[in-house]
């Protein structure tokens, strides 16, 4: 049976953001991820996880200028040191959370210029080498364009080769069945030829990014999949709820055991 981890980013928004580990784990969840933790203290992020028991699923390194519309700086020219020191900042909260993946976005350049795709991949290969003296994995995950136009990472099949050639065991794919339905589809053909590569996995419904109780993906045999292929890691729910988190949850109740 799946792991779920709710996405505090998207979901318990009711709430502020360090009360949302209280209403996860309340709601039966023994894990969360969420975007970004970085206007909290990490002794106050830390401090939730344990007084809820949740574990740390998974969680972003800094992606520049958030409000200027950066999406990460791993690709751009000359944001290469800033980069550096956003590492320095991801490992520190990895350090108090205990997280053991982090996901480095790609940024918004051009997916087709050879200078982006050399940054990017020394960018990769610096941060797995650093995030790997910690026992840290490192999640690459493809986004589709519709939601993030302009994404330099948008592919699964460069996301495959560029692990693949760097050859690094920390460096894993964050395969996100949503952005992999509007990609590309063949989600359980994609699942057992890339699990071995894959290091987290998230969810939501195709495609209104909603519960993943309908649309056009059944999730019920994909998680069933996942348990046929032996998948022991985190599942992230990175969706937006219809209406309350709460009331969104009956998809959620026969897997509440996993906590209980």
């Amino acid at each position: 049976m799946p792991r779920f981890a709710a996405n505090l980013s998207m979901m318990f928004n009711e709430w502020s953001f360090l009360d949302r580990f209280k209403a996860a784990a309340d709601a039966g969840f023994e894990a969360v991820e969420y975007l970004f933790p970085y206007e909290h203290a990490p002794e106050d992020v830390a401090r939730v996880l344990t007084d809820n028991g949740l574990t740390q699923a998974l969680f972003n390194c800094p992606p520049g200028d958030w409000g200027k519309g950066e999406r990460g700086i791993a690709a751009l020219a000359g944001r290469e040191e800033a980069f550096r020191a956003s590492i320095d900042t991801a490992l520190r909260y990895a350090a108090a959370t205990g997280v053991k993946r982090l996901h480095l976005m790609s940024g918004l350049a051009d997916a087709a210029d050879p200078a982006a795709a050399a940054r990017y991949r020394d960018a990769v290969a610096f941060a797995a080498d650093r995030l790997g003296e910690q026992g840290i994995d490192l999640m690459l995950e493809p986004i589709n364009g519709r939601d993030m136009p302009g994404y330099f990472l948008n592919d699964f099949g460069r996301a495959v080769a560029l692990i693949e050639a760097l050859g690094q065991p920390n460096v894993k794919l964050q395969f996100d069945i949503y952005h992999r339905q509007i990609m590309h589809g063949d989600v359980t053909m994609a699942l057992r030829a890339l699990l071995p590569v894959t290091g987290h996995i998230q969810i939501a419904s195709v495609p209104s990014r909603n519960e993943p109780d309908g649309g056009e993906l059944n999730y019920p045999f994909l998680f069933g999949e996942l348990d046929r292929l032996g998948y022991t890691g985190f599942v992230g729910c990175e969706y937006r709820p219809r209406a309350g988190t709460l009331d969104g949850l009956g998809w959620f109740e026969v897997y509440r055991g996993n906590r209980e």
